[in-house]
Order: C-alpha cells, then sequence, then structure tokens
C-alpha cells in the first residue's frame, strides 16, 4: 500500500461533478481529504490517496486528463 499527498483545483463545472468519488471507485484508491475550499466555480482540496502506487498515478493522470491541476505536496508545502 503507498500514499501519496496532493491538492486538486478544479475550476467551473468540474466543481459539482463527483471526481473524488469517481477516483475511489475506478482506481480503488481511499482518499482522506486534509483541508478543502470549494464555491460555486472554484475549489480546491488537499488530501492524501492510498492504494497501489500505480493505480495512485493512474487516477492522478485520470484526473488531470478530466481537467484537474493536480500538484503535488512535499512535507507541508504545495509544489507547483
Amino acid at each position: 500500500m503507498a500514499s501519496k499527498r496532493v491538492r486538486f483545483t478544479f475550476e467551473g463545472e468540474r466543481v459539482g461533478q463527483p471526481l473524488i468519488y469517481r477516483l475511489g471507485q475506478e482506481f480503488a484508491l481511499v482518499s482522506n481529504i486534509r483541508m478543502a475550499d470549494v464555491e460555486h466555480d472554484f475549489g480546491w482540496v488537499v488530501l492524501e490517496l492510498e492504494g497501489e502506487a500505480d493505480e495512485i498515478q493512474r487516477g492522478i493522470d485520470w484526473m488531470q486528463a478530466e481537467g484537474v491541476r493536480v500538484d503535488p505536496i512535499v512535507g507541508d508545502v504545495v509544489e507547483g
């Protein structure tokens, strides 16, 4: 089991879509949300993804393909 901390940034219609839920279902990942700020047309979430390392990367690639900005977190700093 691996884990990776990331920040997802959503804009426009993506804010209202259940992308984090789908990420967990399609890639067998657990998402532990640490912080979030979501409004009508913009939002971000800092979370830790847990699962198989290759599935985490596939899930991150899928989120990016869906138009979500993904920034890695190193220590307590968001990179990007």
